[in-house]
């Protein structure tokens, strides 16, 4: 049985110790793959949180009764003190189809919303 001879292959690398991780081409595009699907899934989450952000507020919109001796300048002031009152008569007349500038006390306005 001499004629036998047996060739050993060693890798280097001791007794005990795990091999250590290769990837093929394939391996490697489904790694790749997966990062990018886990990325897009992440943006999507973050894009669609974001656009909530500047939603209008929900409900009704905020409403004015019309006192004695209230004026739509005045209304407007109240009603947005950190706005031009010029441009809050412009939006509470638009909002409420209104062609001048006259209201009467009991009336109910429409508001904008404060920005």
């Amino acid at each position: 049985m001499r004629g036998k001879e047996y060739a050993v292959v060693t890798t280097g690398m001791r007794r005990g110790q795990p091999a250590p991780l290769r990837l093929t081409r394939r391996g490697r595009v489904v790694v790749l793959a997966f990062f990018i699907l886990l990325a897009s899934l992440a943006s999507a989450v973050l894009w669609t949180t974001a656009s909530r952000a500047d939603d209008p507020p929900a409900g009704p919109p905020p409403t004015v009764v019309v006192e004695p001796h209230d004026t739509l300048w005045s209304i407007a002031a109240r009603t947005s003190p950190g706005r031009s009152p010029r441009a809050v008569v412009a939006e509470i007349r638009e909002l409420n189809g209104l062609d001048d500038y006259y209201i009467h006390p009991g009336e109910t306005l429409t508001v904008p919303r404060e920005r």
